[in-house]
């Protein structure tokens, strides 16, 4: 053999070395039988020959893979309490490669016999401990399940932690197992040390007075500490609009004799917000709005803003400033100033009005106490037969509101309710006597995926001896975007002789309305609307307007274009249009 070829023998023969375990390599497969789909995947994630099944192995490699799968399966199912499970296997040459079939018999669960839970002093008299001792899972007489015996273990962990046991040690915490038997006994021990009470809340960061954030504290120092109690305070300093940061920990390195400071980072929100957009309404037409809003113009926190809507048919012009309470419950004194020129296929009014209240959280409401004084001059109907007047009316108003949605933008599971009860009497500042009390309601609730269930209803009632004097904002109209599509905006009312709809003293109108989404941003809607504006029971004439809408998540909130027509009216024919932006609640 010449030179050249003895050097090349010992690479070609080290190729041919390296490329056989290559040429041998296969892919491999892994299916589990006997169990339930829950057991079988746990097996899987067990099993290490699975982590093989998306690349090539050697038949040596999988040999010993293979060899260890039974041993590995009988240990995944150990958490589900499956301890006397067997577990078989096959190991089969497919025309692709290897398929690995592991045959298992779990056998019968260990149940637990005995539950052992030693928690002694005041902390296992507290509610919260108790529940979640109560709660615990698995049972005496339930399967041994270890992902529930850690869940139910770290709930009355946090329980302890919730209620100001700052300091509780799980002393003891052990699973005892006879296999020979198949019962388990579960044995924890907690020490729970003192219980913490809240001290002193420093706020750092904040660009108001020392002692003006002390409102929105829901605890008073002193009162046992509770984490829930932080996160409601981080929700409070949220939702008040001054903060655009906001961090709560307690300081438990400088807690002393059981007392445990607060520390607030915050940093302040942008001190002026303006706002303007466009807007189109079928009821008011198209417009403008803009607005002024000074979250705070000193260091007490008061607030100012202006706000201007400009539209087909209606103009408003606002200004408030609010000033907050020190003390508990967000509350707030306002005062404010507003015109309004409306003017509506059924009306003209141009009125100016001062309003003072107080707001407050009560309940978990928003309630509003306060007085209102409005003057100025009103036309009902239009030509010779219309109804001319002005007034000036002095009432006190109370008001009760809340909201709860699940995403501001688009709720899938939310509610909103509001109740307004306001009266006047005949006197100095007041032309005539009157009562009244308005409800609205509004309900949504996604199901199946993509769709929405949506229910709305609104009702009032007006006692007064001169329905003459009161002006169109405080008489009632059905009709409308809102009210009952299908009809004009304040079409639906009583009428006078001249057959012209001045409002009424009572409202009851109901909708309900189902939307499906074809896609994230895009659906449809049907929906029926029935009620009627009315003077008395016996007036009372039932209006139902049905129809199909387009809905579109836009980038400036929901579009609804809802095509609306009465239903078995004789004097109402047609297809009414009706648009609305705006959030759902």
């Amino acid at each position: 053999m010449s030179r050249p070829l003895r050097r090349l023998g010992p690479l070609l023969l080290a190729c041919a070395l390296l490329a056989a375990p290559v040429a041998r390599a296969a892919r491999v497969s892994v299916s589990v039988d006997g169990v339930d789909d829950a057991l079988k995947q746990a097996v899987l994630a067990g099993v290490e020959v699975q982590q093989y099944a998306a690349r090539d192995v050697t038949e040596a490699q999988l040999r010993r893979l293979y060899e260890s799968a039974p041993a590995q399966a009988r240990r995944a199912l150990e958490p589900y309490g499956y301890y006397n499970a067997r577990v078989d296997g096959e190991l089969r040459r497919t025309e692709g490669g290897w398929q690995v079939v592991l045959h298992v018999a779990p056998g019968e669960p260990v149940e637990v016999a005995a539950l052992e839970i030693a928690l002694e002093g005041p902390a296992a008299r507290l509610r919260e401990v108790r529940q979640a001792i109560r709660r615990f899972e698995p049972k005496v007489g339930q399967p041994l399940d270890q992902a529930r015996y850690e869940k139910s273990k770290s709930a009355i962990g946090a329980a302890l932690t919730e209620t100001g046991f700052l300091d509780a040690r799980l002393t003891v915490h052990r699973i005892e197992i006879s296999r020979a038997t198949n019962r388990a006994t579960i044995r924890l021990a907690w020490e729970p040390g003192r219980r913490y009470r809240f001290g002193a809340t420093d706020f750092q960061g904040a660009p108001f007075r020392r002692g003006f954030l002390d409102r929105y504290l829901p605890w008073k120092p002193g009162d046992y500490f509770a984490l829930s109690q932080l996160l409601e305070l981080q929700r409070r300093l949220t939702d008040a609009d001054y903060l655009a940061f906001v961090d709560v920990e307690p300081d438990l390195e400088h807690a002393v004799d059981g007392v445990v400071p607060i520390k607030v980072g915050v940093a302040p929100a942008k001190r002026t917000v303006y706002t303007a957009g466009i807007f189109v309404g079928t009821d008011t037409g198209p417009g403008i709005r803009g607005g002024i809003q000074r979250r705070w113009i000193n260091d007490r926190g008061h607030k100012f803003g202006v706000d201007t809507l400009i539209a087909q048919r209606l103009k408003t012009a606002a200004v408030t400033y609010g000033i907050p309470y020190p003390g508990p419950n967000d509350r707030r004194f306002n005062f404010g100033a507003n015109f309004r020129d409306e003017d509506t296929a059924t009306s003209r009014s141009r009125t100016f009005g001062l309003v003072a209240n107080e707001t407050r959280q009560w309940h978990g409401f928003i309630r509003t106490v306060g007085l209102h004084l409005l003057t100025g001059d009103f036309t009902v109907g239009s030509g010779p037969d219309a109804e001319r007047g002005n007034t000036t009316l002095l009432y006190p108003e109370f008001g009760l509101s809340k909201k709860v949605g699940d995403d501001p933008l688009f709720v899938r599971r939310g509610w909103s309710f509001g109740v307004a009860a306001r009266a006047a009497s005949r006197g100095a500042l007041s032309q005539a006597n009157f009562a009244q009390v308005t409800a609205d309601a509004k309900w949504i609730r996604a199901f199946k995926g993509r769709n929405r269930l949506i229910l709305r209803g609104s009702a009032g009632a007006t006692w007064t001896d001169d329905f003459g004097k009161l002006p169109p904002e405080l008489r009632f109209f059905a009709g409308g975007d809102r009210s009952i599509r299908g009809y004009g905006y304040q079409t639906i009312g009583p009428k006078n002789d001249a057959g012209l709809v001045i409002g009424g003293k009572n409202l009851a109108v109901a909708s309900a309305e189902v939307e499906h989404y074809f896609t994230r941003n895009w659906g449809m809607a049907a929906f029926v609307d029935a009620g009627d504006a009315f003077t008395s029971t016996a007036d009372f004439r039932l209006k139902t307007g049905v129809g199909l809408g387009v809905r579109w998540r836009s980038p400036v909130g929901m579009v609804r274009v809802d095509l609306g027509t009465p239903v078995r009216d004789r004097q109402r024919r047609g297809v009414e249009l009706h648009i609305v932006i705006g959030p759902d609640l």
